[in-house]
Formats: structure tokens, C-alpha cells, sequence
């Protein structure tokens, strides 16, 4: 059997490859299949899908650690597989017909999702039919499935009573191609619509299921990653892409400036980079900022897991401390890029630069509501004061 360890080994060992494509993955705005199926070959989004359809059933600290390995090497790719990785957890979640229409044929299928309840689904015989229009959907052009968000109502004409989560199939939805955009490029997080999709009674996961600790999936998938609920965890592979793509930056940087040279007309005789205090306490800096980020999320991963496995519930502080500390991860994260971005001379501002790349791209994650530092600090700080938590993903 396979350790997580094996894991996170193989994902470093993909990482040649994902640098390769990066330059192909941002001009072509989408994870090409090549790097879809090195993931694939290294049971790499096994992760933490159920042991019944062949996967692993790893913790979240594992997830975190892989999608580190893979963002290192191009971080839209990390993002990517950070959604769809993490997404076979949730699917986890859902009523066995459902991961059985998903898995029982084809175990390697992916999913992409929008979790805001744009859409309207109105009950009808069987199932609900749904219609809307959802952004943002990363890595729909590698999915099979899709995860949509919608309001529930009883009827057409009925003011909608429940949120959840529909199971659709990509091939029934339009996508359109509005994904032009500065960072994460790759990741052809693009638009898509549907009108009047019938879907299924049990391709329904209502937000409270989603919640409870007690999900439909966890009556036949035992292990208790799948009673975590679906806040408590959802972006933490997200925060895991951008920590790995700040260690992308950091290779990248340090491994140039070891054999660099200063150049300029003021310079008599070129000196070693290297040799200069002030990039050594960038590169001092940003390696700390990097390894503490890991350590944080790596311990509010483990924390997350081992109260669930003990049968307790997380407490309002435990998921307001974690909501922070994955803030926390991203600020130290693209702290780090920026202090080596901006050491890094006028080299660094072309477009084959991966340092700026990866700038970029950070960046863009870091604006992801999920890991937006402004909502988590607010919230962390609410509780902390004794107030309300506030926005229902909480």
C-alpha cells in the first residue's frame, strides 16, 4: 500500500515536467492533458477519494503537501489539482447512487465546481430542475463533472426555502470562454450555464448534509475525513498551491542568483549576487516565511483530522483559528515571492521569467475569496472578541 510519504515523492518527481509546460499551460489557458495524466499515472488525485473506488483516503495535511509539490512546478496546475483532488472528498460526501454514476465505470474522472448558489433548482418528479449561470469554474477543461451551487424551491413560482450543491455532468452545460486574465491563466476557470437541467434526486448535497458531520457519502465511506465538514476544510488544498508556488519561486530565484553576477555601468568588476547581504536576508526571509506557512496549516490540517477521528466536533474557535492561520499562510507565501520578485533586476520582468510567474499567479490565488486575508483575519478576530462568526462559509 501506499504512504502518503511514496505520495509526495511522486509529485516531486513531476515537477521537471510542469516546469517545462509552464510557458505552453499560461499561453494555451488550460493544464495540458500531458500533466493531467502524469498525475493520473502517479495516483496522484487518489488522495483523499473513498478506498471503495480505489482511493486512498489520505488527511488533509497530505493533500496540502502534494499540491505544494505539484504547484512548485507551475502554479495553475497546482490550483487545478488542488480543485480536483480535493473535490473527489466532497463527492465523498454525496448519496452512493451518485458516487457510483461518477466512479463505478471510470475512477479517474475529475470535477470541476461553483460553489455559489447562483443557480435555481425547482423540485419536479425524480429530481429538481436546475438553471443559472456560475463563474469561475477552474479546470473545467479537464472535468468530467461539475459541482454547481443553487437556491432550492418547491416550485417555479415558490420563494427558495434550502442551498446545496447539484451534481451535473459537464456535457450539459455551455461553457463560455471569458478567461483572460493575469494570473493562474492555466487554469481556463471559465464561465458556464445551464436552463432547465433535469438532475437527479440523489445528485442533490444540501448545504446542511454538507455541515452536519454526517453526510449521506459516510454511511458507506467510513473513514473520517468525509465527517469533516465542508467549510471547516474546502480551500485548505488551495492554500496548499500557493505555499507550493512560493517554493516554486524560491528554486527558481535561488538556484539563478547562486551563480549571478551584479552588472552595470556604475560597477567596476562584476560581483557575485551571493555575496550580497541584502539578498542574503531576502533569501534568508522568504525561506522562513515559506517553511513557517507549511508548519501552520500542516498542524491545523492534523488538528482537523485527529478531533474528528476522537468523534468530537470542531469548536467555533478551532475553525476560526484555522480560517486565520490559511490568511496567515497566504500573506507569508506571497510575502516571500514579493521579496524576491522585487531583488530580482529588469531579468525578472520578462514573460519567461518563472519567478514573475509564479508573482502572478500567487497573487491571483491569494484574491480567491476562500483564502482572502481580509475576510479570514476579520473573522478570526470576531470570534476572538466575542462576536458572531458571520458568513455562513464558516
Amino acid at each position: 500500500m501506499i504512504t502518503p510519504e511514496e505520495l509526495v515523492a511522486r509529485a516531486y518527481a513531476l515537477v521537471p515536467g510542469f516546469l517545462d509546460r509552464q510557458e505552453r499551460t499560461e499561453a494555451d489557458r488550460r493544464v495540458p492533458e500531458e500533466s493531467i495524466d502524469d498525475c493520473h499515472r502517479a495516483d496522484l488525485f487518489r488522495i483523499l477519494q473513498p478506498k471503495r473506488y480505489g482511493g486512498f483516503e489520505f488527511g488533509m495535511d497530505t493533500l496540502v503537501d502534494v499540491a505544494a509539490a505539484v504547484a512548485s512546478g507551475c502554479g495553475s496546475t497546482g490550483w487545478v489539482f488542488a480543485v480536483n483532488a480535493q473535490q473527489r472528498w466532497m463527492i465523498g460526501m454525496y448519496p452512493k447512487q451518485a458516487q457510483d454514476e461518477v466512479w463505478r465505470d471510470e475512477e479517474t474522472s475529475l470535477s470541476s465546481s461553483s460553489f455559489h448558489p447562483s443557480g435555481l433548482a425547482v423540485a419536479t418528479d425524480g429530481g429538481w430542475r436546475l438553471s443559472g449561470k456560475w463563474m469561475y469554474c477552474s479546470g473545467i477543461d479537464n472535468a468530467h463533472w461539475l459541482i454547481l451551487g443553487a437556491r432550492l424551491a418547491t416550485a417555479a413560482d415558490a420563494e427558495p426555502t434550502g442551498l446545496g450543491y447539484m451534481l451535473v455532468p459537464k456535457a450539459d452545460v455551455e461553457i463560455e470562454d471569458n478567461w483572460q486574465v493575469a494570473g493562474l491563466a492555466g487554469t481556463g476557470s471559465m464561465n458556464v450555464a445551464g436552463q432547465d437541467l433535469f438532475v437527479p434526486a440523489h445528485r442533490l448535497l444540501r448545504l446542511e448534509e454538507a455541515l452536519s458531520g454526517n453526510p449521506p457519502g459516510a454511511q458507506i465511506n467510513q473513514a473520517g475525513i468525509y465527517r469533516i465538514p465542508f467549510f471547516a476544510a474546502t480551500s485548505i488544498g488551495l492554500c496548499g498551491s500557493v505555499m507550493g508556488m512560493a517554493q516554486g519561486a524560491f528554486a527558481e530565484y535561488v538556484g539563478a542568483t547562486r551563480t549571478r553576477k551584479t552588472r552595470g555601468a556604475a560597477i567596476a568588476q562584476p560581483r557575485p549576487m551571493a555575496e550580497l547581504p541584502t539578498i542574503q536576508l531576502r533569501v534568508g526571509e522568504a525561506a522562513s516565511a515559506i517553511d513557517a506557512a507549511r508548519m501552520l496549516v500542516d498542524r491545523d490540517c492534523k488538528d482537523i483530522v485527529a478531533t474528528i477521528e476522537a468523534g468530537n466536533e470542531l469548536t467555533q474557535d478551532q475553525r476560526a483559528r484555522n480560517k486565520g492561520d490559511l490568511g496567515y499562510a497566504v500573506q507569508l507565501a506571497t510575502g516571500a515571492i514579493d521579496r524576491l520578485f522585487e531583488s530580482g533586476g529588469g531579468g525578472g520582468m520578462f514573460n519567461k521569467s518563472r519567478v514573475q510567474r509564479f508573482w502572478r499567479d500567487a497573487h491571483a490565488g491569494a484574491m480567491h475569496i476562500s483564502l482572502n486575508r481580509d475576510a479570514l483575519f476579520t473573522l478570526r478576530g470576531r470570534v476572538l472578541l466575542g462576536q458572531p462568526p458571520g458568513p455562513a462559509q464558516f
